[in-house]
């Protein structure tokens, strides 16, 4: 690792020798929820990884765990009631969930970030936004606060907010939708990370401003080679912007592809759905293709396939018997028993 050096003999950049390997890997995690009506096994078994400069969507509905498996990842989760009961999250090939608070709170930030969904949320109303990116150079590297605010100013500039040195005193609610997530983005990757997780980052955003934040996102991750995980539940973000997606499903994943071959041939009922319910130009006057049914309860998940409910592909098998992830072809995976039928059914 090789450190930049500031004026006051602060650490202001770092570039990292990467190792062999997977820059991220969760390995078998599951996660469970305590609640007054009972145990919720949000996140259930769910391995993937990340390579330095690669993007990787998670796709589902909401209640599927992809958000909680992000935040299990930061060492974000609410405990009580939320618990990681099980599994590996390695960071450059350490075990994060064996480090101690302390190391976690030092991983976090500098070497995983992550943009959050509502980024009025997420800022803090009473500091100004310089004052709050700058705070990362302060925490983390003990950057004087000249330092911190010339840094600041620099990242407003390079994630394109206009007159970045005047609005450095501004307040979140000064600025809008599309800039208060570009702070976000500044925000996250001031300590440049190895790997960003971007949570719906265009969410209530118009169309426009939506391609803005992505294209964003890819030329900072094209600079610095990062490890991009976006968590969304818009495909159409996804085909132009990731490498390889993982499609989850009642706490788990139940397909893994790179995208060409996931959009042009989903092994997965679910997966199937999903994409057959975008809109299409060349549809028009069609009746919309709707996943029929609701998402499964994390506190009685049903027996079997979790998405057998649901799928029209259905047979006896999956009511009892729960498909594992498996592997169907090189570098992807179904949990369908009858994966090939969904593939050939064009």
């Amino acid at each position: 690792m090789v450190y930049s050096i500031g004026e006051s003999g602060s650490v202001l950049e770092k570039t990292f020798i990467l190792p062999d390997g997977p820059l991220l890997e969760v390995d078998d995690l599951h996660v469970e929820f305590h609640t007054r009506d009972g145990v919720a096994h949000a996140v259930n078994g769910v391995t993937y990884s990340v390579d330095a400069g690669e993007t990787l969507a998670v796709l589902g509905e909401s209640g599927s765990g992809k958000s909680v498996t992000a935040q299990s990842i930061m060492g974000i989760l609410d405990t009580p009631p939320g618990f990681v009961t099980g599994g590996a999250i390695r960071f450059r090939g350490e075990d994060l969930l064996k480090m101690s608070k302390k190391q976690r709170q030092a991983i976090r930030g500098e070497s995983i970030a992550m943009i959050f969904q509502d980024a009025l949320s997420a800022l803090n109303p009473v500091f100004s936004v310089g004052w709050q990116i700058g705070e990362m150079f302060r925490k983390h590297r003990g950057a004087s606060r000249r330092e911190a605010k010339k840094k600041a100013i620099e990242l407003m500039d390079r994630v394109g907010i206009p007159a970045a040195r005047k609005r450095l005193g501004d307040y979140p609610h000064q600025f809008s939708g599309g800039m208060r997530q570009r702070i976000m983005i500044a925000m996250a990757i001031a300590l440049d990370p190895g790997v960003l997780i971007a949570d719906e980052p265009t969410t209530a955003l118009d169309v426009t401003v939506q391609a803005q934040i992505m294209d964003l996102l890819a030329e900072l991750q094209r600079e610095s080679n990062m490890g991009l995980i976006l968590i969304t539940h818009d495909l159409g973000v996804v085909a132009d912007v990731a490498d390889k997606i993982a499609v989850m499903y009642g706490g788990r994943i139940v397909e893994e592809a790179e995208v060409y071959e996931a959009y042009s041939a989903p092994a997965h009922p679910y997966t199937k759905g999903l994409l057959e319910s975008i809109p299409r130009v060349d549809l028009k006057g069609h009746e919309l293709h709707v996943v029929k049914g609701s998402p499964p309860n994390l506190l009685n998940l049903p027996s079997g396939c979790s998405f057998h409910p649901r799928c029209r592909y259905r047979q006896d098998r999956c009511v009892t018997e729960s498909p594992p992830l498996h592997q169907v072809a090189d570098d992807r995976r179904s949990a369908c028993h009858y994966w090939e039928e969904v593939i050939n059914d064009r």
